[in-house]
């Protein structure tokens, strides 16, 4: 994979140009891209700039975020060849920082389930993942070193894990979702892809002007391990790297501890996909009521479900989330755990192409607001990961402890 931090490194010690290091991933995407099908279009000349943090870091762009130069298609024909006036903060703000927009990446339509085209460049066979599916395929494949992604359910830490990348789905709101295709606006979230979690904190600290970020201490970590008993049961892959993260963990010095949850996140868990439809189908009202037939398989059940949400419900829904949101930093504290170490999704990537995988190990976080960082477990066979979670706005924790995590299981 191609590192920013290693890029960076080279262009500044005067052994790489940044016209050099775009040069790099423009070669690995014309030797990559025809089997990984990650990128739906690409800048055949783009300006490189010579000066900046990111001078010569080309990144991708999920293709629900606004681009001024490139389409924003959202995956679906209804906006085939979509130019917008503007491109969205977040792109803005790397291109600001030398930062190259040169590629869109697929997405499920809408950031939804029903599948893209991409290919899984480290589990042939096995789906990427989604909704960010093309942003997490081009960094596995060494294509590009950074992409943004966004995730409603589990669509940044699913398709991590299941490509062998770092995701960040930072705190919420701490990313502009400004310039990004709403299905949610109580749960849609900005996040990053790379080839580590020193990668994602540089990329996250500049993206955010907050240095503290990739701050990447060692003070001692309390770690709690969980995995969810209202979750349907991980696979035996899964739940062995989550042992085995734990286990490294421990053994570079951090505490140890199993958690359990009370059930108030239980009641949140479930009313995930009340607030996320009763919101979908007004997100998408205009697509649903002009053009339901174009629109892909699951999503369409998906909206025809969730016109008979009753807002009570969606009230009632957002009333247990908030006080799940009020509750968790307490919770841990009471425990006296720092973070939670976590299954990233149930194992594996599924076999075939009919499905993106399940977001039940994601969905509860991404209700709650609170940073998550998927870190790969080291390993033959199919790729594998752990999640870290920290409380609301202590992503520089999340980070820390993900980084003390990836170095542990590099012993």
């Amino acid at each position: 994979m191609l590192s920013l931090m290693s890029l960076r490194a080279r262009i500044e010690a005067g052994t790489l140009t940044p016209a050099g290091a775009l040069a790099l991933v423009r070669e690995a995407i014309a030797a990559r891209e025809p089997e990984v099908g990650a990128l739906v279009s690409l800048d055949p000349d783009p300006v490189v700039p010579q000066a900046g943090p990111l001078a010569g870091i080309a990144f991708g762009v999920k293709d629900v975020i606004d681009t001024a130069d490139l389409p924003t298609q959202i995956g679906s024909s209804i906006y085939e060849g979509w130019r917008p006036k503007a491109d969205a903060p977040a792109v803005a703000r790397f291109r600001a920082l030398g930062g190259v927009a040169l590629a869109k990446t697929t997405t499920t339509a809408f950031a939804f389930m029903d599948p893209t085209r991409t290919r899984n460049p480290n589990a042939p066979g096995r789906t990427p993942g989604g909704s960010s599916a093309g942003s997490a395929a081009a960094v596995a494949a060494g294509m590009l070193p950074l992409a943004l992604g966004t995730q409603t359910g589990g669509s940044v830490i699913r398709p991590a894990a299941f490509c062998g990348v770092v995701g960040i789905k930072p705190s919420f709101r701490l990313l502009p979702t400004v310039g990004m295709k709403c299905f949610s606006w109580t749960l849609d979230t900005l996040g990053l892809f790379t080839a580590s979690v020193a990668d994602a904190a540089h990329a996250l600290a500049l993206l955010t002007d907050r240095a503290e970020i990739e701050r990447l201490d060692d003070a001692p970590l309390r770690i709690g391990v969980l995995v969810p008993d209202f979750c349907a049961d991980p696979e035996p892959e899964g739940l062995a790297a989550l042992r085995r993260a734990a286990r490294a963990a421990e053994a570079s010095g951090a505490s140890m501890c199993d958690l359990a949850l009370p059930g108030l996140y239980r009641e949140a868990f479930e009313l995930h996909g009340t607030i996320q439809d009763f919101e979908g189908i007004r997100a998408l009202a205009w697509e649903y009521t002009h053009h339901r037939a174009a629109l892909p398989p699951l999503l369409r059940a998906q909206l025809d479900a969730a016109g008979a949400i009753p807002a009570a419900a969606y009230d009632a829904a957002r009333r247990v989330a908030r006080a799940g949101r009020r509750d968790f930093r307490d919770m841990l504290k009471g425990e006296g755990v720092d973070v939670v170490l976590t299954l990233p999704a149930p194992g594996t990537a599924p076999h075939g192409y009919a499905s993106t995988g399940d977001s039940r190990f994601n969905r509860l976080w991404t209700l709650l607001g609170v940073p998550c960082v998927t870190v790969p477990v080291p390993g033959d066979g199919p790729p594998l990961g752990v999640q870290v979670v920290a409380p609301f706005g202590e992503d520089a924790r999340a980070l820390a402890a993900a980084s003390f995590v990836e170095r542990a299981l590099a012993r």
